[in-house]
């Protein structure tokens, strides 16, 4: 008798385990993961002919894996990165950002050169993982990636200081740089300070970027900057804000409400806000110069803007829009911003002061859309 009532009470934890674990799964995250990610934990971009893998569909996957407590698929997409974009190690080699198929129907690297945005998120990941997980290995990687980002990917500027270039190749030429405003999120560059130079200077000169190229409150794709001259804000071809900039938005929405920069960043940024309640949409771009919005973004703009705006009638419009348009499997950018945004509007993650993880881990499953 009492044999048979310690089995059924070891089935009952084990069906109430079960169940916990069911209870905190996040079903946008299962679904993106059933359209784009391979079995061995790859990242496909179907807009591509070439069925193409990019530094950052990998980085951001690590992300959203963590957040949601998949330890395997966080482990299967880490040994998909670093054999086939690392060379087998990402302690010794920033990730190449672009693979897929070759004209010759082989599957490889098809561009060496590296991503720092997709670097870093990577970087912030393991670490996170290594201590959200209490796995060593994660951290030493993580902290390792960081070293290699610091040296490859980080450049002093005259008049600007450490300053994380775009690529180890390309952006930086003796008199001008290139940089993107929406490689470094703040609270990953407040993360980082923790481990000294550069990136305890590069919290305050990425905020000189996200600041001094906003003329007009619109935050542009990339801008260059000239020894002696400072920032291009009026080049030959007008700067515009668009596909890239996007993210700007969504990083500053998502930071600590105790993070000093914030109230900064969403001031600067206010007519981003302004222009998305006054069209009941996200504009799809924007001059830098005039301010001028054109064309309404694609569903992952929406769901861009929700950590962002801080008028509750727009948030309530630009939430329902995601409602009712949730990406499909044919909109990797849509769906990785949709992550993001939705996933933080629903608290499935929150990042702490300090740009640390807070992860919901025991979160109820709620519909997705």
């Amino acid at each position: 008798m009492m044999r048979a009532l310690r089995w059924m009470l070891m089935i009952t934890l084990l069906l109430a385990g079960l169940n916990s674990h069911a209870a905190c799964t996040w079903p946008a995250w299962e679904q993106f993961r059933q359209a784009y990610i391979s079995d061995g934990g790859r990242v496909i971009d179907p807009s591509d002919a070439r069925k193409i893998t990019t530094s950052e569909g990998q980085s951001y996957a690590l992300f959203f894996a963590l957040a949601a407590n998949d330890r395997p698929a966080f482990d299967s997409l880490l040994n998909w990165t670093q054999n086939n974009l690392a060379q087998g190690d990402l302690g010794a080699h920033l990730p190449a950002w672009l693979w897929g198929k070759k004209d010759d129907n082989s599957w490889t690297v098809l561009d060496t050169n590296s991503a720092s945005d997709a670097d870093i998120w990577i970087a912030w990941s393991l670490l996170e993982a290594g201590r959200l997980w209490k796995e060593a290995r994660y951290t030493t990687l993580g902290k390792a990636l960081l070293t290699r980002i610091a040296q490859e990917e980080v450049v002093n500027v005259p008049g600007l200081g450490s300053m994380l270039l775009p690529g180890k190749v390309g952006f930086a030429e003796p008199a001008l740089w290139r940089f993107n405003p929406s490689y470094l999120p703040p609270q990953l560059a407040n993360y980082f300070t923790r481990f000294g130079a550069p990136w305890s200077t590069l919290r305050e000169t990425n905020l000189r970027l996200l600041l001094e190229t906003t003329p007009k409150g619109f935050s542009p794709d990339w801008v260059s900057y000239q020894k002696d001259k400072g920032w291009q804000l009026k080049p030959e071809k007008p700067l515009i804000g668009s596909y890239d900039a996007i993210r700007v938005y969504l990083w500053v929405g998502m930071m600590h409400g105790s993070d000093g920069q914030k109230a900064r960043l969403l001031e600067k940024f206010k007519p981003m806000a302004t222009a998305t309640i006054k069209n009941n949409a996200v504009p799809e771009k924007a001059s830098i110069a005039t301010g001028k919005v054109e064309g309404n973004g694609p569903v992952g703009f929406a769901a861009a803007m929700l950590p962002f705006l801080q008028n509750s009638d727009a948030l309530a419009i630009q939430r329902q829009k995601v409602a009712d348009h949730f990406p499909g499997s044919d909109a990797y950018y849509s769906f990785v911003l949709t992550l993001f945004g939705q996933g933080w509007d629903q608290h499935r993650f929150r990042f702490t002061p300090r740009g640390e993880l807070q992860p919901d881990w025991g979160q109820e499953c709620t519909s997705s859309h």
